[in-house]
């Protein structure tokens, strides 16, 4: 503060005005003292009231930690959450520690033994209590929803529950407890193997989301094939002439057409069908115009009726042995009418098929038994199977039947066409073959397969998709769809068919589950367990 002191307004003397400068400074820092001192005081009374104002928020027991194992989160409705800590504390034995009024237990699933159990420990005042001092008992609500009723008996110093508890341990307990009349209820909560996703992550992993169901299961036995040709459409063509080949216009893996040309051969022995053929059709020119001349003379009464009745069986010889020259040609695979020159020997196509092998030459002399072509239709071809004596009694001739590639993606069904008598004396194993349908050709002669033959059939009650089976450690396991994500569990498998397949235990019909890329859903739980410690 600063002072002014006008000498114009006051005439005093020098000592005057020195000894009023004195006091007045007194009398200021007199008033600051003063001022300072009560506001100290009212700071403080200030302080003692919001000290008391914020006790009332608090029960005394949140202060003095009586509640601080029972499991709940007191923290989240204070800003002073240094005197509270963070879930239950951990008890003598490993397990969690929940307390309430002087009264805790020590809750454990121990896994000794193959299958995991709870064990309690009861305490009264920091104190052991007794197994039967109280009657405990828990009810589990798993992410699904499904409640299982747990019952305790008193084992050694601790309480072990009657039934194990079964995987996964994801799960909310309500654990009660009853002592004197006196009941107590504590609640644990466990996310163990749970992977939390949002419906938008799920979707965009492409996890695709089934419910298990009942389902038919096929059985089937895996027995080693080879694709082979149709020997029921397959030619093996031969000359029938001995001959000269002129030309080949059909090539080797070419697709032909029923009475297409596959070769031409010079062949003396044609010549002289034809010849012999045209000579007969002259001597049965002769032979008519003979025998109408003679019937008219003999209705005439002019000729004898012996000359009419030899004319008539000379024209009937002549007649057959036209006919015999023809079907010698036609059974040589030539056309009766000649055309060209007399040796020309066109061989032609028997169906429509495949040139799967030749062997003629242009130039090249063949002989009338010469396998000169094969041709295939390969519409349909034969799935040649080896089957064990042991399997002799499943494959049976009309038997539905699935044939994959080994090579490449691709089946197709069929059904058993033969089944071999015999069984060979080096193998051990008899013949079998499936006729199947082979509209684009995929099927090649050559391709080695595994044909399925159903052993059995049978409904079973839950079933889910193959590729939603996933293992962990040595457990198979299945993603279910919970709230906020999924979890891991575990299951016993049964039957397949390849698709479906049964699932004995660890899972419900009607229970969503991860039936597409649950591989995802593996890798985000391997990811988990690396960083947490369970």
């Amino acid at each position: 503060m600063k002072i002014n002191i006008n000498k114009n307004a006051f005439n005093l003397s020098k000592k005057q005005g020195i000894a009023i400068a004195v006091i007045l400074a007194m009398g200021i820092a007199a008033g600051g003292w003063i001022l300072g001192s009560s506001s100290s005081d009212q700071s403080a009374e200030q302080g003692e009231h919001a000290s008391h104002a914020e006790s009332k928020g608090h029960a005394d027991a949140e202060h003095h930690g009586a509640q601080a194992g029972d499991g709940h989160d007191h923290a989240k409705g204070h800003g002073d959450a240094e005197h509270h800590e963070d879930g239950p504390k951990t008890g003598a034995h490993g397990g969690k520690l929940f307390t309430e009024d002087g009264f805790g237990l020590e809750l454990l699933l121990a896994e000794e033994g193959g299958e995991p159990h709870f064990r309690v420990w009861l305490f009264q005042q920091d104190k052991p209590l007794a197994p039967s001092a109280a009657k405990v008992s828990v009810t589990l609500t798993r992410p699904n929803g499904e409640k299982q009723e747990v019952a305790f008996k008193v084992e050694q110093d601790f309480l072990m529950s009657t039934s194990p508890i079964a995987e996964p341990h994801a799960f909310e307990a309500a654990i009660t407890a009853m002592v004197s009349n006196t009941p107590f209820l504590f609640i644990d909560t466990r996310e163990e193997g749970k992977i939390e996703l949002t419906d938008e992550q799920v979707k965009s992993a492409a996890i695709g989301i089934q419910k298990a169901a009942p389902a038919k299961i096929r059985t089937a036995s895996q027995l080693p094939g080879e694709i082979r040709i149709n020997e029921d459409r397959t030619a093996h063509v031969v000359p029938r002439l001995a001959g000269v080949v002129e030309s080949v216009p059909a090539n080797l893996g070419q697709l032909v057409k029923r009475g297409q040309v596959l070769a031409v051969i010079a062949s003396i022995g044609l010549s002289e069908q034809r010849s012999e053929l045209l000579s007969a059709q002259k001597r049965l020119t002769l032979a008519k115009s003979t025998y109408e001349r003679e019937k008219k003379l003999w209705e005439e009464k002019i000729s004898a009726e012996q000359d009419y009745l030899q004319a008539q069986q000379v024209l009937r010889e002549a007649e057959i042995a036209v006919a015999n020259s023809q079907q010698k040609l036609i059974a040589l695979g030539a056309s009766p009418s000649v055309s060209g020159s007399l040796n020309r020997y066109e061989i032609r196509a028997p169906f429509d098929g495949m040139v799967v092998e030749k062997h003629i030459a242009l130039g090249e002399a063949v002989k009338e038994d010469a396998s000169i072509f094969t041709v295939s239709d390969l519409s349909t071809v034969w799935a040649e199977i080896v089957v064990p004596a042991k399997d002799l009694n499943i494959v049976r001739i009309g038997e539905k039947v699935v044939v994959k590639a080994t090579a490449f993606e691709s089946k197709a069904e069929g059904s058993i066409s033969y089944v071999g008598a015999l069984l060979g004396q080096e193998t051990r194993t008899a013949k079998a073959r499936v006729t199947l349908a082979n509209p684009k050709m995929a099927w090649r002669p050559g391709l080695f397969v595994n044909v399925e033959v159903v052993s059995g059939e049978a409904e079973v009650p839950v079933s889910v998709v193959a590729d939603a089976i996933q293992t962990i450690g040595d457990k198979s396991v299945i993603f279910i769809k919970v709230a906020d994500g999924f979890v891991a569990q575990p299951v016993t498998l049964g039957r397949s068919d390849g698709k479906l397949i049964e699932v004995l235990s660890g899972l419900k019909a009607g229970t969503p589950y991860a039936a597409a890329g649950s591989f995802v859903l593996k890798s985000e739980l391997g990811k988990g367990s690396a960083e947490h410690s369970h």
